[in-house]
């Protein structure tokens, strides 16, 4: 699936690939994941990204993976649309410096559609190297309720990169992004969200006083 047909994503039931990665014609990697959160709800999950902000938080989130972050924008409001996340996280056994810049949901998705879809909350980001002025990919992640929490989908777009001059073809892409990488991918945010499955209901309900 390209990023203009994420729309797709708001569609009944579920796509060909829900779970793994593909390389697409034009050479972008192309990695979905699909996790069950027993006991959240999707705004629970957009309260978590509005609250995370200290590499202690960011550390619940993967214990082993993550190392270090921190956060440029408003925090402590709820809000994260506009706010950027700088990172260090292994992905794959790779120490990676990464930068993620929260984005509105009506940049990707027809929103319009979100209450017929069932969708309780979507996470939207242009992704990219911290160190360098380089953006290099998209993440959506999309929950729908279920009577046992929800169920997170994740997919990430990997070669759609600005400068465009620095992966100007197939060939690029695929040098930039490859195939290990999408596994690697795959399973971290596996991982990471079955981690927050663990501890999001209980914090947010000490931090909000609202029941999980």
């Amino acid at each position: 699936m390209e990023l203009k047909d994420a729309n797709r994503l708001l569609k009944p039931g579920y796509t060909e690939l829900e779970s793994g990665y593909v390389r697409l014609e034009d050479g972008q990697l192309h990695v979905a994941a699909w996790t069950t959160l027993f006991g959240c709800k999707g705004h629970m999950v957009e309260w978590w990204f509005g609250f995370l902000e200290t590499t202690e938080h960011y550390k619940w989130w993967h214990p082993i993976d993550h190392v270090w972050c921190e956060w440029i924008g408003e925090r402590n409001s709820g809000r994260f649309v506009g706010g950027t996340h700088h990172v260090h996280e292994r992905i794959g056994g790779e120490l990676q410096k990464l930068k993620i810049h929260f984005r509105d949901p009506t940049e990707y998705l027809d929103v319009s559609e979100f209450q017929g879809a069932g969708i309780s909350a979507a996470v939207c980001a242009r992704v990219g190297q911290l160190e360098v002025p380089v953006w290099g990919g998209h993440l959506i992640h999309l929950c729908r309720d279920t009577d046992y929490g929800c169920e997170m989908r994740s997919r990430f777009w990997l070669g759609d990169v600005d400068p465009l001059e620095l992966a100007p073809d197939r060939e690029a892409r695929i040098r930039l992004f490859p195939d290990a990488l999408g596994e690697g991918l795959l399973k971290h945010t596996h991982e990471e969200m079955s981690y927050l499955a663990g501890f999001l209901p209980g914090l947010y309900t000490r931090e909000t006083g609202s029941p999980a």
